[in-house]
């Protein structure tokens, strides 16, 4: 069973996370499971970004984002190579390192 690393986030998980997770589960669902409640705005329907992550390992083992999380990364505060949206970005039969930013392109915290 792969496990995802959840690096420390002042607010969300402030001494970090490893958790077990199901291929084929998002990773905002497996945070979502183990008390990280990382904002989804849109309910997971890939029309925001406030669930914005970094895949600091196994990103390339991840299945390829395709063009409405593309266009929709264009507009995440803090983008990186490694960026994806949790919603999307689908468990596969690795572990993961996942980084979540400090800060969204929400003024507001829907929480």
């Amino acid at each position: 069973m792969p496990q995802i690393v959840f690096l420390p986030n002042e607010e969300l998980c402030p001494e970090g996370v490893v958790a077990e997770a199901e291929v084929g589960e998002t990773i905002l669902d497996v945070a979502l499971k183990n008390g990280i409640h990382i904002e989804h705005a849109c309910e997971k329907s890939c029309a925001c970004t406030t669930c914005h992550c970094v895949v600091r390992e196994g990103f390339d083992e991840l299945e390829e984002s395709d063009e409405l999380e593309d266009d929709m990364l264009d507009k995440a505060w803090g983008l990186e190579p490694e960026s994806r949206l949790s919603c999307q970005a689908k468990v596969v039969d690795c572990d993961l390192v996942v980084d979540i930013p400090k800060y969204t392109i929400n003024m507001v915290s829907e929480g």
